[in-house]
């Protein structure tokens, strides 16, 4: 009797024990996706959109079983949720830091990937009415730093009045880019900034605000009804940047296509897939299929560029 009672006593203790293990133990999610089907969501920077959009349209129709599900917002939330483990893509404008790759590694993650899929430049528009088309980089820094507050302060006589700068979000790549690649790490201190929640937003708002200059990801500007990628929406004006003192339409360049491919447009950034999926389901092929060859024809059809892909180019003469 003694020991039976010994034995239901070791019996409890080792349930006891036993619960609570498994109360500290970090729980397992469960997932049902594969690399071609199942449901679930990723993250994008809203300034990538328009090319996102039409790559899981036809990820969505190649892929039936599929469902993909984006969720655009501004790129440091889609970081975050990756960091979370709300999501295993989110496809930004840059790659993992030390601290971030360190963080998941030491949470047990194995499969962490920063893959390129496209080049995109990032585009300056105004109002229609504003006829100053071309600015320097530099002069650029100069606005953002609130040095020139003034269209007269880059462009003597210009009466457009103040310079108002309008962003997608104040969260967005578009904003981080423009600290590190233009000021060189420094604070945007321009005392006209204006900060939306979207790029879409932002069009809308330059194409009312005769004043208003716009940064946003030159995908945005395409014009559907022009197959050949040469045309921007006929709302707004997009302006031409160069990297000399003196902005001429000569030295200045758009975010064309083959601008940022020959490296001409001084403002272009890279778009990346940031992947953390160990389980290696939708995610995985989602990212897999952006890169390639159909995926990158998709961009390719768009204002932006592929990451990969032999491109050829022609010349043409005009009259």
């Amino acid at each position: 009797m003694r020991r039976n009672t010994f034995n239901i006593f070791v019996g409890l203790a080792l349930i006891i024990f036993g619960l609570a293990a498994c109360k500290d133990s970090k729980p397992k999610k469960f997932r049902a996706d594969t690399i071609s089907s199942g449901a679930i969501s990723f993250a994008s920077d809203n300034s990538f959109a328009p090319i996102i959009d039409e790559e899981v349209e036809m990820f969505n129709n190649d892929h039936p079983k599929a469902k993909l599900t984006a969720i655009y917002t501004n790129e440091q939330d889609a970081v975050k949720m990756l960091m979370e483990e709300k999501i295993f893509l989110a496809i930004t404008s840059r790659q993992y830091t030390k601290n971030e790759f360190n963080t998941l590694k030491n949470l047990g993650y194995k499969s962490m990937k920063s893959a390129p899929i496209a080049y995109d430049g990032l585009a300056l528009i105004i109002n229609k009415s504003n006829p100053d088309t071309c600015i320097t980089v530099k002069d650029i820094a100069r606005i953002l730093r609130g040095e020139a507050k003034k269209w007269s302060d880059i462009y003597p006589g210009s009466k457009q009045g103040d310079i108002e700068v309008v962003f997608d979000h104040p969260k967005s790549s578009t904003v981080r880019y423009c600290q590190d690649s233009i000021l060189g790490g420094k604070p945007i201190n321009s005392p006209n900034i204006q900060a939306v929640e979207k790029s879409a937003e932002v069009i809308n708002y330059v194409e009312s605000t005769k004043n208003a200059i716009g940064i946003i990801g030159s995908n945005w500007l395409n014009d559907k009804r022009d197959t050949t990628n040469v045309t921007f929406k006929k709302n707004i004006r997009v302006m031409s940047v160069s990297r000399m003192e003196t902005a001429t339409p000569e030295n200045s360049y758009k975010p064309y296509q083959y601008y940022i491919y020959d490296d001409s447009y001084p403002l272009i950034r890279t778009i990346y897939c940031l992947l953390n999926d160990s389980y290696r389901g939708l995610p995985f092929g989602f990212s897999n299929y952006i890169a390639s060859p159909k995926g990158q024809l998709i961009i390719y059809h768009s204002s932006i560029l592929p990451a990969y892909g032999n491109m050829t180019t022609r010349s043409v003469i005009v009259k």
